[in-house]
């Protein structure tokens, strides 16, 4: 079976290598479509070994992306847009579900890096190169659609979907949604096709969720509520906006309401990984609210979900801490300084623990690093934290 990369590309020199390097080695062709680029992204495209096309920008992605579906030649398409990879680990489970017969769409796990959020998500990017499947939505733009239209006349096909993580997407990281200008240029294509889409629980999610993390609360609210009213059977979409609701209740300082919905977003029938930022806003919720056994299963079923989440491993420790678990609590706290060493909230907080339990050395060592971290990224924290302990009779 033949594999194409297909992308659409604008103004990418910076992040497109590290993309095309990825699947280099993998696919068998790369497309990629130009969309008005001022920089070097269509020579740096064409040095990596890729096609490139050129479209001129519509503000409308599916438009641009059913344009590089033309030049297409394999028998399978992966898409990827360029600030993300394919992960190596993925390659062999990839390789076995394309040559089986059934499948004509299968859905990747993507991790959000950098997301404040939920870090992990299910998108459809991995495909057959079937006469009938195209983008539609001018944002987001989506094949589900098509390929559910194929499912109602072919029923043979399937849908399927890798369990591992094969895609890092590194475009929710702060300095990446600035310089992109993303909330702005989502926002307008979103309110276009809502206001001729009105009920679509699809749009009711991305837009509601944009809203919330923009400050327009009560509309965001709004539009996730009429989405749960006309959810139509995608339990990944219905999860999204009972996830975001909770997000909302939250910011509403609304505890019983947001807890209510994070609880709907875990009972749904949905992939566990999926449901990792649920648990985690559950347990904060509960631990906020005094329900400390509740919290530590809400952050144990995280951890368990994703052995390598170090927030839910920091939450966990302060709970811990909180019951009087002195031990365990410093055992999560040193798990999440091992999967994320950088980690200068978990180093604080062992700190803590340590000199609560009398062990004063480790305690001053690991507040050492707290501050040398804190003093990169939070210098103000950092000079807290060294006058706290200064006032406490101990010198760094």
């Amino acid at each position: 079976m033949k594999l194409s990369l297909c992308m659409i590309v604008k103004n990418e020199e910076a992040a497109l290598p590290q993309c095309l390097s990825s699947v280099k080695n993998v696919v068998d062709e790369m497309v990629v479509l130009d969309t008005g680029s001022s920089d070097r992204t269509p020579q740096i495209a064409q040095q990596l070994g890729a096609k490139v096309y050129y479209f001129p920008w519509s503000n409308d992605f599916s438009a641009a992306r059913n344009e590089a579906l033309k030049y297409v030649t394999g028998d399978w398409v992966l898409v990827l847009d360029a600030d993300e990879t394919l992960t190596p680990q993925i390659l062999p489970q990839l390789q076995d579900t394309i040559h089986r017969e059934e499948y004509l769409l299968v859905n990747l796990v993507r991790q959000e890096i950098g997301a404040v959020q939920s870090p992990y998500s299910l998108v459809s990017r991995l495909f057959r190169n079937h006469p009938d499947i195209h983008f539609s939505r001018p944002y987001h733009a989506l094949v589900d659609d098509s390929v559910c239209v194929i499912l109602s006349k072919e029923p043979h096909w399937q849908v399927g979907y890798l369990q591992d993580i094969a895609i890092l997407h590194l475009g929710y990281q702060k300095s990446a949604i600035a310089e992109h200008n993303k909330y702005a240029k989502a926002q307008a294509a979103m309110e276009e096709f809502l206001a001729t889409h009105p009920d679509d629980a699809y749009v009711c999610s991305k837009l509601g969720a944009l809203y919330v993390e923009t400050g327009k609360i009560a509309q965001g609210v709004e539009l996730l509520a009429r989405g749960v009213v006309h959810f139509d059977e995608n339990y990944e979409i219905l999860y999204e906006l009972y996830y975001h609701l909770g997000i909302a209740y939250s910011r509403l300082e609304n505890p019983k309401q947001a807890m209510a919905h994070y609880q709907a977003a875990i009972k749904l029938p949905i992939y566990p990984l999926l449901k990792l930022g649920a648990y985690n806003n559950l347990g904060n919720l509960l631990k906020a609210s005094g329900d400390l056994v509740g919290a530590k299963t809400a952050y144990e079923i995280a951890v368990k979900i994703d052995q390598s989440f170090s927030t839910g491993y920091c939450n966990l420790g302060m709970t811990l801490k909180a019951m009087n678990l002195y031990t365990d609590a410093i055992a999560s706290y040193q798990k999440a300084i091992q999967l994320n060493p950088d980690y200068a909230e978990a180093y604080q907080n062992l700190g803590v623990v340590l000199l609560k339990v009398g062990n004063v050395l480790d305690s001053l060592t690991a507040f050492r690093c707290a501050i040398a971290l804190h003093q990169q990224h939070n210098p103000q924290e950092a000079k807290r934290l060294r006058q706290g302990l200064q006032e406490m009779g101990f010198e760094l």
